[in-house]
């Protein structure tokens, strides 16, 4: 039974079409009441990958209020609580669970015009840590997939401009982003039994970026 969460209809109606009999909830975790209602109804869940992300991509003297609130509310904030939500439904339950953050490479290394976004995504990195260590008595599992570039929308949108992705390529030993697959599969085996004793990790998917 899988329930997909987005604040885009659309998508959840594309999704729907493509698998059929998946449970769709449209809403915006930036809402916290909103998914506090939502969540508690649809559930009780027993894996949770945490993947809702914005990019606003300002260089660091541009920086808007706007923009940093916006998010904080959703890379760090929306995780906390939606991974709140459904840690006390697994503990309810008394079963074992394993949560997956999506992160990012910009968690341990600088990106110009990325200040919030590094900020961000290296906050989510440190609460999943403390997530695994307060929840690991419960048996459940945190886990972190740090990915490079990525062929979404989004990755598409931000990595568009030839010269501006040529100079990521060439820092990567792979020399090609991420598509959706790879990060897919990896987080498939941190969900999965085959990682049991794994918890409190980042699983880079970045074609070696990190040791270029």
């Amino acid at each position: 039974r899988v329930t997909a969460l987005s604040r885009t209809a659309g998508d959840l109606e594309s999704l729907a079409r493509e698998c059929p009999g998946i449970e769709t909830l449209c809403l915006d975790l930036a809402d916290w009441e909103a998914t506090e209602a939502a969540l508690s109804a649809a559930g009780p869940f027993e894996l949770l990958v945490n993947n809702a992300a914005v990019a606003q991509l300002q260089p660091f003297l541009e920086v808007t209020r706007a923009a940093l609130q916006r998010s904080l509310d959703v890379n760090l904030g929306a995780v906390l609580h939606v991974s709140q939500i459904v840690a006390r439904q697994m503990i309810a339950q008394g079963v074992p669970g394993a949560i997956v953050n999506v992160s990012s490479q910009a968690s341990q290394r600088a990106l110009r015009d990325h200040a919030i976004y590094c900020s961000t995504k290296s906050a989510l990195d440190m609460l999943s840590k403390v997530m695994a260590l307060e929840l690991g008595p419960h048996k459940i599992r945190v886990n972190t997939v740090n990915p490079t570039v990525v062929m979404t929308d989004m990755g598409r949108i931000n990595w568009s401009d030839p010269q501006k992705s040529a100079a990521m390529i060439n820092r990567i030993p792979l020399g090609k982003f991420a598509e959706v697959d790879d990060v897919v599969n990896s987080i498939l085996f941190l969900l999965s039994d085959k990682s049991a004793m794994t918890t409190g990790s980042s699983l880079m998917v970045d074609g070696g970026f990190l040791v270029s």
